[in-house]
């Protein structure tokens, strides 16, 4: 019997978290845990990049209560290991406390777990007293740090998010300045540079689009230019979600362009989380981005080499490929894969899993058919502020 697409994702998201959830709940992530790299001192960070991001992912998932009793099972299963990590990564005494204050590293990883807050808060607040103070503690601790003037600001903007979710004092100056530095560095269509210039790379999907849309609903809007920047964003992740979508070719691949490619299926983020959050523009079917996504992953997180002979991340984007990562980049960083599985969140029964599978853009145009231009307004820049 063919496996659902459902199940695929299942499958697939199953085999990604198992291994470094159950090595953190016997407290062993730090020993068993390889820590391939091409630069040097990213032990230091492997803890909190791999729980960080992989929280980020799972997090719509883990905070639906799933319609198939099976799915549940693994649901309830996973939740609990995730909730004993918690306890492990924050705890000063484990031999797995997380680094959430040495170095500049900590300030992304810290924004990627504060972010799966924003995603499932029920998994944290429901925590004991004692392991929520640990929490705090580690979050607050990401503070020493400077980030740069780029995406990093939306790590540090999303972790005093979290701080808000949590019912502790947060910093809104921290959001502000996050902000109002990505309004100055709209790009138009979509697209925001990151920082001063504009790159071309995925860091619209793994970073800014997303983490603008979780700090803009979960924020309270205390500022005018917060509240127009709330209602511009869903439709700039929208027209993202629109160009991810043409970007996917007939075979389920997509162009090998900009930094990070070792975060693999992460690089379609934005498009799922459009999906997730029902952003995807009119002219884009449920049907088709799953079936577009489907296929992406089958022949990305499937391919031979991407784990090793004990169920870890390679460094790699289709297999293993250490050459291809950056300095910055280690077995923990590629967990980041785990963003592409935000439309798990949705229920079995929502249109994106039980519409149709219907033929994407690129297998449409490139078998022919008739299909509309993209008209879409590219947008301009914000001039609020």
């Amino acid at each position: 019997m063919t496996m659902s697409e459902r199940a695929i994702w299942l499958q697939m998201l199953e085999k990604l978290a198992t291994p470094p959830l159950e090595a953190l709940a016997k407290r062993e992530l730090a020993k068993s845990m390889p820590c391939e790299q091409r630069g040097t001192g990213r032990e230091d960070y492997l803890i909190l990049e791999t729980f960080g991001r992989l929280m980020a992912g799972m997090a719509p998932w883990l905070a639906t209560e799933q319609e198939d009793e099976a799915e549940e099972v693994v649901r309830r299963q996973l939740w609990t290991l995730a909730q004993e990590a918690i306890d492990v990564i924050t705890d000063p005494v484990s031999p797995d406390y997380a680094n959430f204050s040495v170095g500049q590293q900590p300030i992304v990883d810290t924004g990627f777990l504060s972010q799966s807050i924003l995603r499932c808060p029920a998994l944290y607040v429901t925590l004991s007293t004692t392991v929520k103070n640990q929490l705090v503690h580690a979050l607050k601790a990401s503070r020493s740090r400077k980030p740069h003037p780029n995406n990093w600001l939306l790590f540090s903007a999303t972790t005093e998010a979290a701080l808000y979710i949590l019912g502790e004092d947060w910093d809104p100056m921290r959001v502000d300045y996050a902000l109002r530095q990505h309004e100055q560095w709209y790009a138009g269509d979509g697209h925001y540079q990151d920082g001063p210039e504009f790159h071309m790379d995925y860091y619209n999907s793994f970073v800014i689009l997303p983490m603008l849309y979780d700090i803009t609903q979960n924020v309270p809007l205390i500022d005018d230019a917060w509240r127009q920047m709330k209602e511009e964003i869903p439709s700039r992740l929208s027209r993202y979600a629109a160009i991810q979508e043409r970007l996917i070719s007939p075979e389920g691949t997509y162009p090998a362009v900009g930094r990070s490619l070792a975060y693999r299926f992460g690089c379609l983020h934005a498009l799922g989380m459009a999906a997730y959050e029902e952003c995807l523009p009119e002219c884009v079917a449920n049907g088709q981005v799953r079936a577009a996504l489907t296929e992406v992953l089958k022949r990305q997180m499937y391919r031979l080499g991407t784990f090793d002979e004990n169920g870890w991340l390679t460094l790699g984007f289709a297999g293993h490929q250490p050459l291809l990562a950056e300095s910055y980049i280690s077995t923990g960083s590629t967990y980041l894969a785990a963003l592409g599985f935000v439309p798990l969140g949705l229920k079995a029964s929502h249109p994106f899993w039980s519409e149709e599978a219907k033929p994407w853009t690129a297998v449409q145009v490139w078998g022919g058919k008739n299909v509309p231009a993209d008209m879409a307004k590219r947008g301009t820049p914000f001039k609020g502020l």
